[in-house]
């Protein structure tokens, strides 16, 4: 009966994802594993059972089969068929194997990318000369989802290389800079090195604040740095009705300064947040980062907005030298556009949340403060002494971040960054971390020098 059952669910899924490929046999089968609709044990239609029924080749079913193998969702046994052997709970990884501290994504949820760079190399333009700076492809995947009227649109590397590129393709040298915190780790570091100075604009549960925005419009700075989708909000994301308070505020102040708006989360944003693009189009730019939906490998962020401030981009990039390959370029749009792709994003999202929730409510339980918004990739946890916090779980091999390197001031509580993708799944996992973080929360460290 369990073989039957896993077979008609599995067969019912597929009918409605017609057409059929490798690519779409593999995904719709790893997403009612991971769901939980195709259990551990199940059996599973046999190769030719469903070719049969999808209408392709017995080495097509096969490829699709190789890959969940690969990725721990099934096994083939010579007697038993193939069976279901991946299980939502995973105690079996120690908190050492996770990323706590970057915030890569799950390894196991990512989409295959090998028929996006398939698809990326289906294009007449290939290896001819000239640079895209952003394909047709790419621009056509992006624009109708893009939260305001695009005058122009450029690609860079990652999300981090992008933030900074359109900061620093219209802030002179050794100007200011205001940031939206907590900010991005590792992006008021790379500020200051290059000789910018900063100045933080605190948030709340609807995004920064005008007041504290106003306050930093006072001292003149170039770029405003905003996070309206909170990638590593503790509190939540921009509201319209914030968005329209903030640009209130922008056109009070003496002179409008650039708007850069870092979309560090991507797709995996449970909604899209306004932007003060629809208020200052020609004097805004939002940078959308792919790579924490898609894979590190991915390697492209999309800036749109402004022409002008992206014409400068272009040009502050190696003097316009650089532009990324076409055939990434033309990977992500397959990625931004595949509907399989885009099932797989949403049981994705659903599982960062989970693990989020999961993580706060045991942090809740034994009285420590932590914070996170919808959309954040990081939970942000109260320490009574930073450093104390941090020596402590490195002790127990757990490594995380200081909330220190994601704010301007000093004058606030210590805290420290927990990164939520590697977050663990069972209550086994979740329950050791807590109580870790608990014990870390109250860690003082004392320095002698006898």
């Amino acid at each position: 009966m369990e073989s039957e059952a896993g077979s008609t669910v599995l067969l019912q899924a597929l009918e409605s994802s017609s057409p059929h490929t490798s690519e779409s046999v593999r995904t719709v089968t790893a997403q009612l594993i991971r769901d939980g609709d195709l259990a551990a044990g199940v059996r599973l239609p046999t190769v030719r059972e469903l070719a049969q029924h999808c209408g392709l080749s017995t080495r097509t079913v096969v490829n699709a089969w190789g890959e969940l193998r690969k990725h721990g969702l099934i096994a083939t046994n010579r007697r038993g068929g193939t069976v279901v052997v991946w299980r939502s709970e995973d105690p079996g990884r120690s908190l050492t194997a996770r990323d706590l501290l970057t915030g890569s994504p799950d390894y196991d949820l990512l989409p295959d990318l090998a028929p996006a760079m398939l698809a990326g190399l289906r294009t007449d333009q290939l290896n001819r000369p000239g640079r895209d700076y952003i394909t047709e492809g790419l621009r056509d995947a992006v624009v109708d989802g893009w939260p305001f009227d695009a005058e122009a649109f450029v690609v860079a590397g990652g999300g981090s290389e992008g933030l900074f590129l359109a900061v620093d393709a219209v802030a002179p040298s050794g100007s200011l800079i205001a940031v939206e915190e907590p900010v991005m780790p590792g992006f008021l570091d790379t500020l200051r090195d290059v000789g910018y100075d900063v100045v933080g604009i605190e948030s709340d549960e609807n995004g920064a604040v005008p007041d504290s925005l106003a306050a930093a419009l006072e001292r003149g700075p170039s770029v405003v740095v905003l996070q309206p989708e909170g990638a590593y909000a503790a509190l939540g994301t921009m509201s319209e009705q914030r968005a329209a308070e903030l640009a209130a505020v922008l056109s009070a102040g003496r002179s409008l300064p650039w708007i850069v708006e870092d979309d560090a989360v991507g797709p995996l944003a449970r909604s899209q947040a306004p932007s003060l693009g629809n208020h200052f189009p020609e004097h805004c730019v939002r940078v959308r980062s792919y790579c924490k939906a898609f894979g590190m490998d991915i390697r492209t962020c999309v800036i749109g907005g402004s022409a002008e401030l992206v014409e400068q981009a272009i040009h502050a990039r190696v003097h316009g030298i650089a532009a990324n390959s076409r055939i990434l370029q033309n990977a992500l749009a397959h990625l931004i556009t595949d509907g399989a792709t885009s099932a797989l994003i949403e049981t994705v999202r659903e599982r960062y949340s989970a693990r989020r929730a999961g993580l706060l409510s045991a942090l809740a339980d034994r009285g420590v403060t932590a914070k996170s918004g919808i959309n954040s990739l990081v939970i942000w946890v109260d320490v009574a002494d930073e450093q104390g916090a941090l020596l402590s779980l490195a002790r127990s091999g757990v490594i995380v971040g200081s909330a220190a390197k994601s704010h301007v001031g000093q004058s606030r509580r210590g805290a420290v960054r927990v990164a939520v993708p590697q977050l663990p799944d069972d209550a086994a996992g979740v329950t050791e971390l807590a109580d870790l973080l608990a014990s870390a929360a109250d860690s003082t460290q004392r320095e002698f020098l006898d």
